[in-house]
């Protein structure tokens, strides 16, 4: 592919060969967010543009707010790797996915610029209108490979995307202490706690033992939703905020 017309009016396009056709004619029904983890922005889009690299995304937004298409949102762009959500295996096929410019947690984590987090909602909103997108699909990446990413963290604004119509969230539960669950917990209430997290959509085996994928899971959960601590524990706040998130499902 050496070119196409971007399906935002007015957005620049890098045309990247690391796309296809989606899998068993699946429609995109998911936003996946993510950040860059690269030092520099035009390293991680010539990156992603690189037939060596062997993935992409759809878009890329930088950190002035200047936005990027590299694959037509009609196509399968290879940004989620391996990952579950909802009983979806092949999330590239599901998703359109936005690169944040980010150099991320290996490379001191820096806040995401106001002017980079007003493009990412201007996106964002015209990608989940077009493709009809229900908010609790809009997604970090940690949030489908638990444990294998981390992005875009616990410095993301869900918060702010929220008030813009974007997502699916609730204020998070001060943290405060009581009974909680850890590695190596098990019986039923940790089962029941696996039971919860798999129903809103993250890929966990309920198996009533708290083991490293729970933990992992955990960890994804409170780094989009409880973002004031993230530590693997299931603590009070981490539970009552899963289950009000649960509650407000339609």
């Amino acid at each position: 592919m050496t070119s196409f017309s971007p399906d935002v009016p007015g957005c620049e396009v890098a045309a990247s060969p690391n796309s296809g056709e989606r899998r068993d004619n699946k429609k995109p029904d998911m936003l996946l967010l993510h950040y860059t983890g690269m030092e520099t922005g035009q390293s991680a889009q010539d990156w992603l543009c690189s037939p060596e690299s062997e993935v992409s995304c759809h878009y890329i937004v930088h950190e002035d707010g200047r936005t990027v298409q590299m694959v037509p949102e009609g196509l399968r762009a290879w940004h989620a790797g391996a990952g579950f959500w909802a009983g979806e295996t092949d999330i590239n096929s599901h998703s359109i996915g936005i690169e944040i410019v980010n150099p991320g947690h290996a490379f001191g984590y820096p806040d995401f610029p106001d002017r980079q987090i007003e493009e990412v909602i201007t996106l964002s909103r015209s990608i989940i209108e077009r493709n009809a997108i229900a908010p609790e699909r809009v997604l970090a990446h940690s949030d489908t490979s638990p444990g294998r990413k981390c992005d875009p963290g616990e410095k993301f604004p869900w918060r702010r995307l929220y008030e813009a119509g974007i997502g699916h969230f609730v204020d998070p539960a001060t943290i405060r202490s009581g009974r909680f669950f850890s590695l190596g917990d098990t019986g039923q209430p940790v089962e029941a706690l696996q039971s919860m997290y798999a129903l809103y959509g993250y890929g966990v085996d309920i198996t009533g033992t708290f083991d490293e994928r729970t933990k992992a899971v955990v960890e994804a959960f409170q780094r989009h939703f409880r973002p004031q601590r993230v530590d693997g524990v299931a603590d009070v706040s981490t539970i009552d905020t899963l289950h009000r998130l649960i509650a407000g499902l339609d």
